[in-house]
């Protein structure tokens, strides 16, 4: 296998022309996010968290979009060889349209989860290919925007997951408060138990709740897989060499 594609057990990703590959960050997600009947997944890349969302909500309705003429071409040809392409919609187009076209047409039903890989460089760091731009760097989709349009999207009670490092975890969930959301649902992931957490997944939902917070680690001391990542990924992952 190259590296222009990655082999899942009930689906392959190719990834030949979307500028963000295969990664931890979207295993995460697509492992750990709560899903529902109707999911929404936000800057879908290659399609990976939609794939893996739809392994495990087998009777879910999956609505991907995506601005990115190349990572379209990608999520296309992944949805359409999975055993899942009759449940996934692509959607072409920036969040901010899909929201504002969404808005006008009253028949539309709101999501049960939303779920976002979002980009989160500033500017200062903003690459030279416009894609890779699109897919890290938060000028394409700044939080405020994303937070907002998932609040707007969301039925009573839905949730909206994101995959996100430390260093925006303040802005970020303060930013998601402030549009009323209430904290569900926060994994603290470590590479290693004895460094800090390196990724956040967090799971917010519109309605009031109690917040629960755990703390896992990828491996071991000694850098083998530890328990708690192989079984999160036993459905997903045909080895664990990833």
């Amino acid at each position: 296998m190259d590296g222009d594609t990655f082999q899942y057990k009930n689906f392959t990703i190719q990834q030949r022309h979307a500028a963000m590959k295969v990664g931890t960050d979207s295993d995460l997600l697509g492992a750990l996010a709560p899903g529902g009947c109707r999911i929404l997944d936000i800057g879908t890349g290659t399609g990976i968290i939609s794939l893996m969302l739809a392994q495990r909500y087998p009777d879910a309705e999956i609505t991907a979009v995506e601005i990115d003429d190349n990572a379209v071409k990608d999520a296309s040809v992944n949805f359409a060889s999975s055993p899942y392409a009759e449940r996934i919609h692509l959607v072409h187009a920036s969040f901010q349209q899909f929201v504002h076209d969404f808005s006008l047409c009253s028949q539309n039903e709101r999501f049960d989860c939303v779920v976002c890989n979002p980009p989160y460089f500033d500017k200062s760091t903003e690459s030279k290919d416009l894609s890779r731009t699109r897919a890290r760097h938060t000028s394409s989709l700044p939080f405020q925007t994303l937070i907002e349009g998932a609040y707007s999207l969301l039925k009573e009670g839905g949730v909206f997951s994101v995959c996100i490092p430390p260093e925006v975890l303040s802005d970020f969930t303060s930013l998601c408060i402030i549009e009323g959301f209430w904290p569900q649902d926060f994994y603290m992931v470590k590479s290693v138990p004895e460094k800090a957490p390196k990724r956040y997944v967090l799971v917010h939902n519109k309605s009031r709740v109690e917040k629960k917070e755990y703390v896992f680690c990828m491996r071991n001391s000694d850098r083998s897989r530890s328990e708690w990542y192989k079984k999160l990924m036993a459905e997903f992952h045909v080895s664990e060499s990833k």
